[in-house]
């Protein structure tokens, strides 16, 4: 095996490890109050707020969508030239299951399921066409010899011919979708340049120059003044500094952040890391202009444009339809577990005290939006405290009787279950704090600097760090500096699995009381 050249300097693990070593050694970094954003920047914001649709998804529902296609017309087919008794549609639906399968398969394997295939239709007819011939042979050969009564000639030719003309159709609508969708902003992925200068109008020039790009450059960002970095590059405004690219990333739904940056230039590009990192996006460096020479591996790519992938957006794509899915069927079942329990409490609420049986309290939610989440009122009215800015403590006056039992046990919790239907919330992920919550006279961030990277992803009914006993008051520096440890454990090593593992641990958990008050 080649051993790696002294060229070969630039390492991705590296570089995230100093990355942490860095945020543990500035506690008291703020990298989010710091700045407001300008009024031009926040329009051009405004103009990103709602979702765009990410190839991704569109790639895995359109395979699908041929998959189920392929296997209807066989069946179809099927029940007009050769109809069979319930016994021997089994066999033959497994059959034909099984060739559409191994069609979608070949045609996979013949990269016609990337976006610039689709946009280009016409360009992979043959190749779509060959896939389909070897997947139907393979499927008919197989059904002509397991099924007792012959399939006749005129049914296999109406099934390849149906199928091949299906597939031509709706491939080539399905390119002028895209190519519409792109146009129209509703398919794409939204990049902001960091770093101006030459390096980003080269940038900015060779994605342009990519014939099947999805990238839409939102704008760039700069610390440098406009000497160095002019306030327009390549005709895309700059938008402002590093600390206020952290406030537009927040107000607009943004996938990727590219540094125009040579990778020489370590510890300028550490010092943004520490910045960015705490936002859900994918953060890549760009190589383009690198003198450096790595081998292939080391790279990904936007169309032809090499990228180094520093950090991923977790839990994203079908990993976010898997975790909703999950969250959507254990709430209902959730609910239907405890209505009992809930309804008792909230009679019990409304009887010993005057005032609303529900108890609404704005918390951060994923990328540090505001939410209003709900709980079962434990205080007395007067005495509630909608900012949270004095934690609840042993033996607090302003706590009913009922409110402590209802904390202690955690049912006041429970309403958050619609919380995770309305998808605010998820049942397993970090949980919400308070907006204005502290320890002693400081806010969470002052105290960990990491503290706003558990809004990655969406907050949990329970989570990770309250299985480890980190329940109730955080009323010191280490207390917050462990959760948060435990939560960002969380996002980097999340699975299904690890959501059920702690799902099932929680109640008993919540056995061990001794800080829930």
């Amino acid at each position: 095996m080649n051993q790696p050249n002294k060229s070969e300097q630039f390492d991705v693990e590296s570089l995230r490890k100093k990355v942490s070593e860095l945020r543990a050694a500035d506690e008291k970094h703020d990298p989010v109050n710091a700045t407001v954003l300008n009024p031009f920047a926040r329009q051009i914001a405004e103009q990103f707020r709602n979702d765009s649709y990410s190839p991704t998804m569109l790639i895995g529902q359109f395979r699908l969508f041929e998959l189920l296609a392929m296997l209807g017309i066989g069946l179809g087919v099927g029940a007009l030239f050769a109809p069979i008794d319930l016994t021997g549609f089994f066999a033959r639906f497994a059959l034909v299951a099984w060739g559409s399968t191994l069609t979608v398969l070949l045609l996979q394997v013949a990269d016609t399921y990337q976006i610039p295939s689709l946009r280009g239709a016409s360009r992979t007819a043959k190749r779509v066409f060959v896939c389909w011939t070897i997947g139907f042979l393979l499927t008919a050969s197989t059904l002509y010899l397991v099924e007792r009564e012959p399939y006749p000639l005129a049914g296999f030719i109406a099934w390849f011919v149906t199928s091949a003309a299906f597939l031509f159709l709706e491939r080539q609508l399905t390119a002028f979708a895209i190519r519409h969708w792109g146009r129209n902003g509703v398919m794409e992925r939204r990049a902001i340049i960091v770093g101006g200068g030459e390096p980003a109008k080269q940038l900015v020039r060779q994605l342009e120059q990519q014939p099947d790009n999805d990238i839409r450059i939102c704008g760039i960002f700069d610390d440098r003044n406009s000497e160095r970095s002019p306030t327009v590059v390549a005709g895309y405004p700059k938008l402002g500094t590093f600390a206020e690219l952290i406030e537009f990333a927040r107000l607009a739904r943004i996938d990727m952040l590219i540094i125009a940056l040579p990778a020489t230039a370590e510890a300028r590009i550490l010092q943004l890391l520490r910045k960015l990192w705490v936002l859900p996006v994918d953060i890549r460096l760009a190589a383009h202009a690198n003198r450096l020479r790595f081998r292939p591996r080391s790279y990904s790519h936007v169309g032809a444009v090499p990228m180094f992938d520093i950090f991923d957006k977790p839990i994203r794509d079908w990993d976010s339809v898997a975790k909703r899915v999950f969250d959507i069927v254990f709430s209902v079942v959730g609910l239907l577990l405890t209505w009992p329990i809930m309804l008792a409490a909230a009679i019990a609420v409304k009887a010993t005290s005057k005032g609303p049986i529900l108890f609404r309290q704005k918390r951060h939610g994923f990328n540090n939006e505001i939410i209003d989440v709900l709980k079962f009122r434990s205080m007395y009215t007067d005495l509630s405290d909608q900012t949270a800015v004095k934690a609840v403590t042993k033996g607090d006056p302003r706590v009913t009787s009922v409110g402590r039992f209802l904390r202690k046990s955690s049912i006041d919790e429970l309403p958050q279950l619609f919380n995770v239907l309305r998808g605010q919330l998820s049942l397993v992920g970090p949980r919400p704090h308070a907006v204005l919550a502290q320890t002693g006279t400081r806010k969470y961030v002052d105290v960990v600097e990491s503290y706003f990277a558990r809004h990655r992803v969406k907050p949990g009914v329970t989570g990770w760090a309250q299985i480890n006993g980190l329940r109730g008051e955080l009323d010191s520096d280490e207390k917050i500096r462990a959760r948060t440890a435990y939560d960002l454990d969380y996002i980097e090593n999340w699975s299904l699995l690890f959501d059920l593992k702690i799902l099932f641990l929680t109640p008993i958990r919540l056995l061990n009381t001794d800080n829930a008050y």
